[in-house]
């Protein structure tokens, strides 16, 4: 409480880690030291030594930028308590879920995700869950309007019994779960629900084994003659909660964006600012939550914890995202390869959470639909008062009058009434925003939305939100808020270390580099560093590649390029 009465729902408490600091200081004296060998051995220059002092200047440099990420760590403590008590109606979510491949991402898996969000803690008119298919498969649609038909029961159960984890496969799985109640309703009730997970996950599974899955007719006609990279847009409304009620379920849609050959479809940006648009259009939420197929919900009160940091009117006014940590529930036993990010999280990602915020992870992440269209702080204040409504109208948001209009109400910080929200009736409108050629001529991945250029495409669009002013906030509640599918081994951690390490090189040299951030924008001087530790991924490997090759050619050459005491006698 201050000197106001006035309670935060959230606090920010900066960590004292007094012995990390001591040994990351000597690492890096260590470091100039070595500099400082090649500098006076200058006489001795050759190829190798100036390789040698390259590679080395670089690793000094990069252990500089570590060393600013995670000299001030910080943790976020939310009090929903508060936020219960305290605010008269709670805003309302969108939830966009990220599929590609029926095949790499099987359909069961996003049923579970998408199943886990249904089952949220959190009105359920308040909710509205959009699903991309960017893969535009039959098999994925089939596989949640039969999850729909069973998140009638599921959610009810969940919400009546407490159930923590509801995904159901991972609930199930937790022999744990079955033996922590002994009432007999209870245990009837958990049976009835396994048989009828296990019905719903033997009907998938049979119908993507099959050859030929179904006749595609009736409901199904939208995906014949149709390929995964040549179709139209796709949107469908499995569930509408048409009456609003708070404890029923919530709306869930289905969306395949166009995509034709002659246009780019700048991969997952691509999708999340389709989806964007049309849960701007159907149910323009003024918070979204984007997760991937594979991440599925592990604390059910995850939203209420990231609204207190997102709606704090004290404190809240300035986070444009709420970054909830990655942990994955399978993975190689003692984590080889490192796929769980420990030292990442718990040390890089928690010392940004202490300078502006932390990077934008991609997943896991509750956005300000505000920052995603473009606003900086200043901008949204003066947004509220109706004095950018004639800026919207100028600016290309798109030549769709419905989704201009949602737009305005966006930025104006008016919302739906729950009762007068009926996506069904924006089949049309939201199909246009779907086409492949309503970004032309647009800011759509430029300026605002999910920037194309990089397939890393969640590093440059949060840098360029803090680039505007905003910042960001680490939600870290006890249990953990998601939990996901790790890389199933040595050639999977790899495909996806190269395409990261890509990525963020493209980043790194790129229009969004955080050199620019620092220049031109209102970023942070030490925020805009810390983001250095991520873009240059790709470059630390080839340095390192470099430095481990001259190590074994010193060594079979027996060439003195290293001080005499690294040397074995």
């Amino acid at each position: 409480m201050d000197k106001q009465g006035y309670f935060p729902l959230y606090q920010k408490i900066w960590l004292k880690r007094t012995f990390q600091r001591v040994i990351d200081s000597l690492i890096l004296l260590l470091l100039l030291m070595l500099l400082s060998y090649r500098v006076f051995s200058i006489k001795n220059f050759t190829f190798p030594w100036f390789l040698a002092f390259l590679c080395e200047s670089w690793f000094t440099f990069t252990w500089i930028v570590i060393l600013n990420a995670k000299w001030s760590p910080a943790i976020t403590i939310t009090h929903i308590d508060r936020l219960l008590q305290g605010v008269l109606e709670l805003p309302p979510v969108d939830l966009l879920v990220t599929t590609a491949d029926p095949i790499l991402e099987p359909p069961i898996i996003t049923v579970n995700t998408v199943l886990s969000l249904l089952a949220l803690d959190y009105p359920a008119n308040k909710l509205a869950c959009y699903v991309s298919d960017d893969g535009c498969s039959p098999l994925t649609f089939y596989a949640l309007a039969e999850a729909s038909k069973f998140a009638k029961f599921w959610v009810p159960f969940c919400k009546k019994y407490n159930v923590q984890i509801r995904a159901p496969f991972r609930y199930f799985s937790d022999v744990a779960t079955t033996k922590s109640e002994d009432a007999l309703e209870f245990k009837q009730e958990w049976l009835r629900m396994k048989d009828m997970y296990d019905t719903l996950s033997q009907k998938i599974e049979e119908v993507t084994r099959l050859p030929t899955p179904f006749q595609l007719g009736g409901e199904f006609s939208v995906f014949s003659n149709t390929e995964q990279r040549n179709h139209p847009s796709i949107i469908k409304v499995i569930l509408e909660n048409r009456d609003g009620l708070s404890d029923g379920l919530p709306h869930l849609i289905y969306i395949s964006r166009e995509k034709r050959p002659q246009y780019p479809h700048n991969y997952k940006a691509g999708a999340m600012n389709v989806l964007t648009r049309v849960s701007g259009l159907m149910t323009n939420a003024p918070f979204m939550l984007n997760v991937d197929c594979d991440m599925v919900v592990n604390n059910p009160k995850i939203v209420l914890h990231a609204m207190c940091i997102l709606i704090d009117s004290k404190n809240g006014k300035e986070v444009a995202f709420v970054q909830c940590f990655q942990q994955f529930y399978d993975g190689i036993k003692d984590d080889p390869f490192g796929n769980q990010w420990v030292t990442a999280f718990e040390y890089i990602i928690r010392g940004m959470a202490g300078l502006q915020g932390p990077f934008y992870g991609g997943t896991n992440t509750f956005h300000r639909r505000n920052a995603i269209y473009g606003l900086s702080p200043d901008e949204n204040e003066t947004g509220r008062k109706g004095k950018l409504v004639n800026k919207i109208l100028t600016q290309q948001f798109g030549s769709s009058k419905d989704y201009v209009k949602s737009v305005a109400h966006a930025l104006e910080g008016s919302t739906y009434p729950e009762n007068d929200i009926s996506p069904s009736h924006f089949i049309e409108a939201a199909t246009q925003v779907a086409n492949c050629e309503y970004e032309n001529g647009t800011y759509w991945g430029k300026q605002m939305g999910w920037l194309y250029g990089s397939i890393s495409e969640d590093v440059p669009t949060g840098l360029n939100m803090q680039s505007k002013g905003w910042r960001s906030e680490c939600c870290t509640p006890n249990p953990i808020a998601f939990t996901g599918c790790a890389p199933g081994g040595l050639l999977s951690t790899m495909i996806q270390q190269k395409r990261w390490g890509s990525g963020l090189t493209v980043v790194f040299f790129g229009k969004h580099s955080p050199i620019m951030g620092i220049l031109f924008g209102k970023i942070q001087l030490r925020a805009g560093l810390s983001y250095f530790w991520l873009t240059n991924w790709g470059l630390r490997g080839f340095f390192l590649v470099c430095y481990v090759a001259l190590l074994a050619y010193c060594m079979i050459t027996n060439t003195t390029v290293f001080p005499k005491m690294l040397y074995l006698k």
